[in-house]
């Protein structure tokens, strides 16, 4: 009976050493790709000085300093005189990748096992697991870099609905953004696309990888864009004050293989805003099957009876220091059913949207400046659309606004009563 106790844990021990040694290749190869970075750093920024071609020029002129010394006796091939690292190094990184994720799966498995054996407690396993996951995705991220660029790819075009795959997307990663401390919030509209359904799969799992990096708010987007009409993937992160890690590079390896993937597949276009509270990206894609021209029906008669079931739950915030334009904007809210309150100031409006967040604000021109722009940034990190109405000097005034994100509907201080229901049914159904 000791005899096996004792076989059982030298092989524990055995196994855990064997682990600890697949550890350590793991961080030496991470070690080499390092120093593979530093090298190509120089490299790439003499390619953008030159042509490769003339680099080329320079060193074959120069082989007998640039050529790696050979061993004596062997003859100097053709290819040692123009073999260059810049040449090789997809296969470099492909190697890298390989071997860094073969590593760490080995690596995983073999603590999930010590873990089942109770050699390790939970805790402990999830702090080994922790750095050797991230390792692993790495690899994983520069293994898809390097099929999509040398165009190993195989890509079906179908037509996807993009909100079910995002919200697909969503739902996989559910737990995982949740131990990561995330909060995250959807709101996502039905369109088609032309697109391979894995690489769409794999496009949106990128997105949320490279932006889940800068923050503990994450908001998704998938909606038509007003013009072009194209389906467009919005992805907003921002922090609450404590910003992300100073490691934590704009352009990261989800970040090259978003723009990889992008490249492979055509029809997908990129743009990035990194701000100090976070950051935002937007995908917008070519080939959306069926554009839905104009906005969503609405009644926008004198009859306003039928949208009262559609608009009880609508609630307004009206933000001005004049008593009767607050009275005014009430009455004519009141008429097509809408519950509203009404404050002097946007620290007042502050506190009422803490307490229940607006679907719209109707807001005094007088107070529009610095202070108002810093209102409304602070209330977009908060929901992802918020319209807002003006009530402008001119009594006559009755502009629409149009379709850009910080466009506002105009109506004169004495136009309210006639006008201000128009215009807040306008902007409600741009929000459908």
């Amino acid at each position: 009976m000791n005899r096996t106790r004792v076989s059982l844990c030298v092989a524990s021990q055995v196994q855990f050493y064997a682990i600890m040694r697949t550890a350590r290749r793991a961080v030496d190869l991470l070690k080499d790709l390092f120093i593979f970075q530093a090298l190509w750093r120089p490299l790439r920024s003499f390619f953008k000085k030159r042509k490769i071609s003339s680099f080329v020029a320079m060193l074959q002129s120069k082989n007998s300093t640039a050529s790696t010394p050979l061993p004596a006796g062997r003859p100097l091939s053709e290819d040692d005189q123009t073999w260059l690292l810049a040449d090789h190094w997809p296969e470099l990184i492909a190697g890298l990748a390989d071997q860094i994720t073969e590593g760490t799966s080995a690596l995983l498995s073999g603590l999930d096992q010590l873990l089942q054996r109770e050699r390790i407690t939970p805790a402990e396993h999830r702090a080994l697991s922790l750095p050797a996951d991230r390792m692993k995705a790495a690899g994983l991220c520069a293994q898809q870099i390097h099929r999509f660029h040398n165009g190993r790819i195989r890509q079906s075009h179908e037509k996807v609905d993009m909100a079910e795959l995002v919200e697909g997307v969503l739902q996989e990663r559910k737990k995982e953004l949740g131990a990561l401390g995330i909060s995250l919030r959807r709101k996502l509209k039905p369109v088609e696309v032309l697109i391979d359904p894995t690489v769409a799969h794999t496009f949106v799992n990128a997105v949320l990888d490279w932006a889940q990096a800068f923050g503990n708010r994450v908001d998704v987007r998938m909606d038509l864009n007003h013009w072009p009409q194209h389906a467009r993937l919005q992805v907003r992160v921002a922090h609450d004050g404590a910003p992300p890690s100073s490691t934590c590079s704009p352009d990261n390896l989800p970040w090259m293989l978003i723009r990889q993937i992008a490249l492979a597949t055509g029809g997908v276009e990129i743009t990035r805003e990194v701000r100090e509270d976070g950051v935002s990206v937007t995908a917008m894609f070519t080939r959306t099957v069926q554009a839905v021209d104009g906005i969503s029906a609405v009644d926008l008669s004198d009859d306003h009876s039928s949208m009262f079931k559609s608009l009880s739950g609508i609630y307004v915030l009206t933000i001005s220091p004049s008593l009767q334009i607050r009275a005014d904007v009430r009455d004519a809210l009141r008429e097509i059913g809408i519950v509203s309150d009404s404050v002097m100031d946007f620290e007042q409006a502050r506190d009422a949207a803490r307490g229940r967040m607006p679907n719209l604000i109707v807001v005094d021109s007088e107070l529009k400046g610095p202070a108002f722009l810093a209102f409304r940034d602070h209330l977009l990190r908060e929901v992802f659309e918020c319209p807002f109405v003006e009530i402008s000097p001119d009594d006559s005034s009755f502009d629409m606004s149009g379709f850009g994100e910080f466009s506002m509907a105009k109506v004169g201080r004495g136009n309210i009563r006639e006008a201000l229901g128009t215009a807040v049914m306008f902007e409600l159904a741009k929000m459908m």
